[in-house]
């Protein structure tokens, strides 16, 4: 993927006056609106120069990363704003437009001085550079929270927040994830599933539907015969005829239209062990879609209460 490589050991910047001259104590102290930085583009090649304290930022990814290091961006993707996770910081963030169709004019109207965005996309990059200087790291380039959190705050010199974060973020994950094993049993496998009118898919640790916040947070695992097919694939679709031998101990279900009590009467779910002893969690996609570093940390002890709950 062509990128601006963000992340754990992998961000290149360095600082560097835009114009030159004496400059007084103050000015030394704080980062004058001169100042930028360079970072390493493989889309061009070189370095590219963005601002090293923007000030409009338009987060067309990683809208919850910006937010947790105190910046409020300008502008966002449709569906980052209706992120039930991010409601309280939202309000003031204007849309640029659904997933995969943006609009430049908005993006233009707003006049950003920096870009944060996701695509992997050669064109969208550059219609996107033509407005101000953009950073691309795309989808799966940051693997967790804390490559998220720490690769975005090194982008912004954020790097004192992004610790204070994280460790506020770990002090709640571990206090989720021994709530969870001690109600468990570290043995215990799980699932992450998701039921959409015929189909069925399963999910790994990376995308969404509670996958970051099961394998990563509370660190439990699939069932061993298909725990290598589910952590390389990320997502697949089941056959009915198969979904038995992906059903673990544990599932956690996204379905918007099924409860527990439909799993029962169901010929083929009423099979599987989880749905006999009580054992699956059934939330709806607005709930589970999301794995940003806000969801996954309530994610994680919604599922942790539950899990606390039934045993």
């Amino acid at each position: 993927m062509k990128s601006y490589m963000l992340g754990l050991g992998i961000i290149s910047v360095v600082l560097v006056c835009a114009a030159c001259g004496e400059a007084g104590s103050s000015e030394e102290n704080n980062a004058s609106a001169n100042e930028v930085v360079e970072v390493d583009s493989e889309f061009t090649n070189e370095k590219v120069e963005i601002p090293a304290n923007p000030k409009r930022i338009i987060a067309d990814e990683y809208l919850a990363s910006v937010i947790a290091l105190g910046s409020m961006p300008i502008g966002a993707k449709e569906l980052s704003l209706k992120n039930p996770y991010l409601t309280e910081y939202t309000d003031q963030i204007e849309s640029i437009g659904m997933d995969g169709n943006e609009s430049y004019e908005k993006i233009l109207s707003l006049q950003p001085d920096l870009i944060i965005t996701g695509t992997s996309d050669q064109a969208v990059y550059d219609e996107l550079a033509k407005i101000a200087p953009t950073v691309a790291i795309p989808f799966g380039t940051l693997k967790n929270t804390e490559e998220e959190i720490t690769g975005i705050a090194q982008l912004l010199g954020k790097e004192e927040q992004g610790e204070k974060w994280l460790e506020n973020y770990q002090t709640r994950i571990e206090a989720a994830r021994q709530k969870a094993q001690d109600a468990v049993g570290e043995d215990a496998s799980f699932s992450i599933l998701e039921a959409t009118g015929k189909s069925i898919y399963v999910y790994g640790d990376n995308f969404g539907r509670g996958g970051q916040a099961v394998y990563q947070a509370l660190d439990f695992q699939p069932d061993e015969e298909v725990a290598d097919i589910i952590m390389e694939e990320q997502w697949k679709e089941l056959s009915f005829e198969v979904l038995d031998e992906y059903a673990a101990d544990y599932i956690v279900l996204t379905s918007n239209d099924k409860t527990i009590d439909d799993l029962k009467s169901d010929p083929i779910w009423s099979g599987l062990d989880a749905v006999k002893n009580d054992r699956v969690y059934v939330w709806q996609e607005e709930r589970s879609w999301y794995y940003d570093p806000f969801a996954i940390v309530e994610q994680t002890e919604e599922l942790a209460d539950w899990l606390a709950e039934t045993n």
